[in-house]
């Protein structure tokens, strides 16, 4: 009878060093190699097609208070 192995995938970290801004979302990826993007973009156009009432229900409103709370009160608090 044999015991079962469990086999671990390892990871290698490639660069060590720590980036100088943590925060720096603003960088665009690295592309991946493969096929170009069928589609043009440049001729792409958004539509807003939203009612002009947005529905929310009672739920959507308790999580926004939940989270965001502090912020909201402070940004409306009358000076």
């Amino acid at each position: 009878m044999t015991v079962a192995r469990t086999h671990r995938r390892t990871c290698s970290i490639k660069d060590t060093s720590i980036p100088s801004d943590l925060y720096d979302y603003a960088t665009t990826p690295d592309r991946k190699p493969g096929r170009p993007v069928k589609h043009d973009l440049i001729g792409w156009r958004v539509i807003d097609d939203w009612s002009e009432r947005v529905p929310v229900t009672e739920r959507e409103v308790d999580v926004f208070e939940a989270w965001f709370g502090d912020i909201l009160d402070e940004l409306f608090r009358p000076q």
